[in-house]
């Protein structure tokens, strides 16, 4: 591909813009095949108005009859398809039929005249050669040379025929059609280098589309690649998720019934502390893979939400409730801070209380002992409502917040300064704010603490409407009201 770009980078010397050109210089000869011809027969009907009936006549069969020969190989050109082209040869022979073609020209510039008037012919025939070297110089400009081989001779012959310039206007005309032909030979040298640089343009496009079209289906390959090793792992955790809580609840029912001595007293005590580990890691498996469950869920979308107005006040309550003895544990209090007026909001309880006890447990788990964890709930600027907990464990260096927010990412002085976990909880609390529109932020300051907040946008806060009142039934003029709620 670099290869490819390179050689339609040149501007010149490109066979396949030499070939290109010379097609397009065939095209225009045949566009314009019938402008020639028709000048020449205006200059014949003007020439037997004129009076000059024999030679003007034979003039013009001549003249079509060499022009004839440049639409011919033209025509044979256009024909041929661009790659076949031999751009040196069909150049030398496309030259040919324009020096042939510039033989009819130059009869025109030899010719004579008895029985026209003396002055005006010399100049009739000069503007007429003028008129057919412009014509030719824009037909002709995508191959250079055409010009000047085409009317140099016919140039020549007027100049040696008027070489007495016994008329001053047919003197200044001669030297302006000796000028003509490299004017009109720069200009359309400009304008071929115009159509160089228009087909190398147009080449690198077509590059440039090759390429996207390349990528694109690389990119395509790739995705459909991505999308069967997703279906593979969501097949591997379905299967494996069956596969290993089978023995979990046996080992799980059997160690706790061991540990709690149901079918009998354990002489030796270190036996019941086995079981209890037994039973401790357990849960700490089932946590673990019910995690990975919900977080490849949630990457592959496929986690249903069961969405229905809830206040989060309550819902939070109940989740502090109930991690009060994790943080006794470790002599932590838990302050609230909740604002009582908020009204409901449309998402998951199930979600809510996931990601409430995500952010608790892990408050939890790196604060120091004897600390307190503050939990805020309550308004957001844009109106919408927000969970806040924060504590002041050891924080997170900034730099390494992006690592704690990745599936099984942990912070390193996290992992030193509290008991290790499986770095999910905080992508589950992202993966399901995200579902519900949501945000999450983390706010972190070394030494001091870390606040993790919780935002439901606006447009899952919900609204009282005024009670709406019913048709009558029953009694006259008794109603019965009922509080609506709906998305705002």
């Amino acid at each position: 591909m670099r290869k490819s770009r390179e050689q339609l980078s040149q501007r010149s010397g490109n066979p396949l813009f030499d070939r290109e050109l010379i097609k397009i210089h065939a095209r225009s000869i045949m566009g314009g095949a019938a402008v020639m011809p028709l000048l020449m027969i205006l200059i014949c009907v003007g020439g037997v108005l004129s009076g000059a009936k024999e030679q003007i006549l034979t003039w013009g069969m001549f003249s079509l009859l060499c022009h004839g020969v440049l639409i011919v190989v033209a025509y044979r050109t256009d024909r041929t398809e661009v790659a076949s082209i031999d751009a040196a040869g069909k150049r030398r022979l496309l030259l040919a039929a324009h020096f042939i073609s510039g033989l009819g020209w130059a009869y025109l510039a030899a010719m004579r005249c008895s029985t026209c008037e003396p002055e005006l012919f010399p100049v009739t025939k000069a503007a007429l050669l003028i008129i057919a070297i412009s014509a030719t110089a824009l037909i002709g400009l995508s191959l250079p040379g055409a010009l000047a081989i085409t009317f140099t001779l016919p140039v020549a012959v007027y100049v040696v025929v008027a070489s007495d310039f016994a008329i001053l206007p047919e003197a200044i005309l001669a030297i302006v059609l000796v000028l003509s032909i490299p004017f009109f030979s720069y200009a359309s040298s400009m304008l071929n280098r115009s159509s160089r640089m228009l087909l190398t343009f147009r080449s690198e496009n077509d590059g440039l589309v090759a390429e996207l079209e390349t990528a694109k289906a690389l990119s395509d390959e790739a995705r459909r690649r991505a999308e069967e090793s997703n279906l593979a792992k969501s097949r591997f955790l379905a299967t494996m998720s069956h596969e290993l809580r089978t023995p979990l609840n046996a080992i799980l029912g059997f160690s706790e019934v061991m540990a709690k001595e149901v079918l009998g007293p354990i002489s030796n005590p270190t036996y019941r502390e086995y079981a209890q580990d037994i039973h401790d890691s357990g849960q700490h498996l089932l946590g673990l893979i019910n995690e990975i469950l919900d977080l490849s869920r949630i990457e592959a979308g496929k986690y249903q939400l069961n969405e229905e107005p809830l206040a989060l006040v309550p819902i939070v309550e109940d989740c502090c409730h109930m991690m009060e003895l994790k943080a006794s544990n470790k002599n932590l209090t838990i302050h609230t801070e909740f604002e009582t007026t908020l009204p409901r909001i449309y998402a998951d309880e199930r979600a809510v209380r996931q990601i409430t006890l995500n952010l608790l447990s892990n408050a939890i788990k790196f604060s120091p002992n004897g600390s307190a964890i503050v939990v805020r709930v309550g308004w957001t600027e844009g109106a919408g409502q927000y969970i806040s907990v924060k504590d002041n464990g050891p924080g997170i260096p900034a730099e390494e917040i992006p690592i704690v927010l990745s599936a099984f990412g942990q912070g390193s002085i996290a992992i030193k300064a509290a008991e290790q976990g499986t770095g999910l909880g905080l992508p589950i609390v992202q993966g399901l704010l995200a579902m519900h529109d949501g945000e999450f932020m983390l706010n972190s300051k070394l030494r001091i603490g870390t606040e993790a907040i919780a935002v439901f946008p606006v447009s899952r806060v919900m609204e009282e409407l005024p009670a709406i009142p019913t048709r009558e039934s029953g009694k006259q003029g008794k109603q019965y009201r009922r509080p609506v709620a709906v998305a705002s």
